[in-house]
């Protein structure tokens, strides 16, 4: 037997590490109600699993695998992807289904959008929530009742949504949800632009799907016609 010998010109094959921040989803029987308030939360905030990885974990149920395909389907109608599985017995896994995951660490929990508040009186006038340090990679900032200013960087990993406008007077790379409350008008403003995901009252681009010549720039993202678009920002 001959064996080809190593092409010096074609560069060995390399593994790399890399981290990402998953979002956890625990259903709690009855499973039909536990939907019902996901597609409660989806309505608030309908770009909340935008992009986001999700892990499934099972150990407050008890199924059968066809409950398990059932489950899966039900919630890819619902645009949330399920990258693997926790809690689950292995007889229940089949192929087809997502992959058994084990030896993840807990990062606290996610804070979801609250049901509004009923009003007789006009409501109070929106509030903005300032934030003078950095969004480190890992957190959630959730604030439905104005605009959010952050005087850092939002880290990759990170996470801000806000019922009106995003301000990011650093570098923003990780997710930016302006809008989540119903507000087209909403805009996001940063001075570097590489962001994981940008969304505007649910309308939503992830990073493969924006225009590489805005990265590195000062930017605004607005919607146009129903259309997340870019715009340059001069430097001052």
């Amino acid at each position: 037997m001959t064996h080809a010998k190593p092409d010096p010109a074609r560069p060995p094959i390399r593994f790399r590490g890399r981290s990402f921040m998953a979002t956890v989803l625990a259903p709690l029987p009855p499973v039909a109600d536990w939907l019902a308030d996901l597609d409660a939360l989806g309505r608030r905030a309908p770009a909340f699993f935008a992009g986001r990885p999700v892990i499934l974990d099972l150990s407050g149920l008890s199924l059968v695998r066809q409950d398990l395909v059932d489950l899966v389907a039900d919630l890819a109608a619902r645009d949330i992807a399920i990258l693997g599985i926790e809690g689950a017995p292995p007889a229940i896994l089949a192929p087809g289904l997502p992959p058994p995951l084990s030896g993840g660490r807990p990062a606290g929990e996610v804070e979801t959008p609250g049901e509004p508040a009923p009003q007789t009186p006009p409501p109070a006038a929106a509030r903005s929530l300032i934030l003078d340090a950095p969004v480190r990679s890992g957190q959630a900032v959730l604030h439905l009742d104005g605009d959010v200013t952050v005087m850092g960087a939002v880290a990759s990993g990170a996470e801000v949504i806000a019922g009106g406008s995003i301000h990011v007077y650093g570098p923003l790379r990780g997710r930016a949800v302006a809008g989540a409350a119903g507000n087209p008008q909403a805009r996001i403003w940063c001075r570097k632009f590489e962001p994981e995901l940008v969304a505007i009252d649910g309308l939503y681009r992830t990073a493969d799907d924006l225009d590489p010549a805005f990265r590195g720039q000062a930017v605004e993202v607005r919607l146009v016609e129903d259309a997340i678009r870019l715009v340059a920002l001069e430097r001052g």
